[in-house]
């Protein structure tokens, strides 16, 4: 008997919400965290760069533990991992807000990152299961508008509560939500049939090594200065070797962590480099905004989050477009409207002002948002397409996985870039500010105007930075919008899906 037949719409509704509850909450905390930070440091008695910690100890659990969704849902049973993982990040949450000092928020958030890593994949495959093929793109739509607008809507609400209340509701509004997902989970959620299979030892060792220093080298690379730290190397050293090791692991061993026919789909290995661009593009994006927004147009934390919205609008808008047109056009031609729209977003960016209203941040961030639902649901579409329902857990979490790497990818590119460049500038404009083009400042004007020279050489020294790092950030937009525009080319690689038929079979779950 399958799924869709022995869940009733009103039990298949609930059982919905209950995941896409278990969703908000993480992709929430994977953001709405960071606006608090300055307000951590100084109630646990933190320097400014070990907070970063802070952010980093929950990326690099996450990652490292999502590799594993698929084996331990199939051991233990999706339902009840899901429903420990919901109440483990509940209570995570919890310790987070009541902490004292930084080592204690650090191993809370360490236990956030593990329980919390296995909530979006597990979401995402209990989704596909609990509705019918004809179903499956609107229940993406749905799943993409928490995951994708969770990233924008965490600075605003952490900003909103950190301002209003104080930082420790960042973590404690998950409770109630957490509560209430895992009771309707333990009502609601059918079980899945369990699966006897053996654990890759050495595979996810391996993988988890060569994550886990990824993400330590990307989070603190732009700290350290790059390659000119030994940290930076040894990190390096450690993503290539062990992620060579998984990789050759993978191909010949007997029993790999994941099955090797999975990376054999042209469509879902396509997907997983869609899903790395949407991650670099969209986190990305959303790292360059606000300190734009707040820095060079003088916009609050909360009035910079509230600008970031339209592109949440967008993507909903898409992601509901889109779910209503799988089946009756071509995917792939969805896929290259939607790179095409971000990037012409981009496009729109690199054409900002340092002196301009807030138009042009809302139409970019409408069109991206646009672009980014277009993209997101019919790639999940096309990705599961030919998969069978077996490997749909495991497909998830390589998918997410995809879309984490990319976002820390884009994170830290675009934050070394900025710097590199605003310092390039810097020295351009500034070899331009001649006596010929700035006559010396005459004692006389000094004095009328009651500033010491010093303080006028300041000025002119603060307008060059302000539009060296202007210059900077339409450099990161154009670098962006190029890499859009180049993956475009790569749609033609994908296998037009077939319609979805209602009855097709699906995997049975056992009530």
């Amino acid at each position: 008997m399958t799924i869709e037949h022995q869940l009733e719409p009103g039990k298949r509704l609930l059982v919905t919400v209950a995941v896409m509850l278990a969703v908000l909450i993480q992709v929430l905390d994977t953001t709405i965290a960071n606006v608090a930070l300055p307000h951590m440091q100084a109630s646990l008695g933190a320097t400014q760069e070990s907070i970063n910690w802070v952010l980093t100890s929950y990326i690099v659990a996450s990652a490292i533990a999502l590799p594993i969704s698929g084996w331990l849902a199939d051991r233990v049973g999706r339902k009840r991992l899901l429903m420990w993982s919901v109440i483990g990040f509940t209570i995570a949450s919890f310790l987070c807000a009541i902490a004292q000092s930084l080592p204690e928020m650090v191993a809370f958030r360490i236990i956030q990152g593990l329980t919390g890593a296995f909530l979006v994949p597990l979401a995402q495959a209990t989704l596909f299961d609990i509705n019918p093929p004809e179903r499956h793109a609107r229940a993406m739509a749905l799943f993409g508008g928490g995951v994708m607008i969770g990233p924008i809507m965490g600075p605003v609400l952490g900003g909103w509560l950190t301002d209003s209340f104080d930082w420790r509701w960042v973590f404690l509004v998950n409770v109630p939500v957490g509560a209430a997902a895992t009771l309707m989970l333990l009502r609601f959620m059918p079980k899945s049939p369990l699966e006897n299979r053996r654990f890759d030892i050495f595979g996810f060792a391996m993988l988890g090594l060569a994550l886990g220093s990824l993400q330590l080298m990307l989070e603190r690379g732009h700290q350290l200065d790059w390659f000119d730290s030994v940290e930076i190397w040894i990190e390096a050293g450690l993503v290539a070797s062990a992620g060579w090791l998984f990789i050759v692991h993978t191909l010949t061993g007997k029993h790999p962590l994941f099955e090797r026919s999975i990376f054999a789909d042209r469509n879902f290995a396509l997907g997983l480099l869609f899903m790395l661009v949407t991650g670099v593009l969209l986190l990305a994006g959303l790292a360059l905004l606000p300190p734009l927004l707040q820095n060079l147009y003088g916009y609050s934390v909360l009035q910079s989050g509230i600008l970031t919205m339209p592109r949440g609008v967008g993507t909903l808008i898409s992601m509901l477009l889109a779910g209503r047109l799988v089946g009756k056009v071509d995917l792939r031609i969805l896929v290259a409207l939607g790179m095409g729209l971000m990037g012409w977003s981009l496009h729109m960016m690199t054409g900002f002002a340092i002196e301009q209203g807030s138009g042009p941040v809302i139409w970019s961030g409408l069109v991206q948002g646009l672009g980014l639902g277009l993209v997101f649901v019919t790639m999940q579409s096309l990705a599961f397409a030919t998969l069978a329902p077996r490997m749909r857990t495991s497909a998830a979490s390589l998918l997410n996985l995809s879309r984490n790497i990319g976002g820390s990818i884009g994170i830290s590119l675009v934050a070394t870039l900025l710097a590199q460049n605003m310092q390039k500038s810097h020295a351009d404009l500034a070899s331009h500010i001649t006596e010929q083009v700035l006559p010396t400042i005459s004692e006389g004007v000094v004095s009328q105007l009651g500033l010491p020279a010093s303080s006028a050489l300041a000025m002119v020294n603060a307008e060059i930075t302000r539009q060296a790092a202007f210059i900077a950030y339409l450099d990161d937009f154009w670098i962006m919008m190029w890499l859009t525009f180049a993956s475009i080319p790569l749609v033609l690689l994908l296998r037009p899906a077939k319609p979805p038929k209602p009855g097709e079979p699906q995997m049975a779950m056992a009530d």
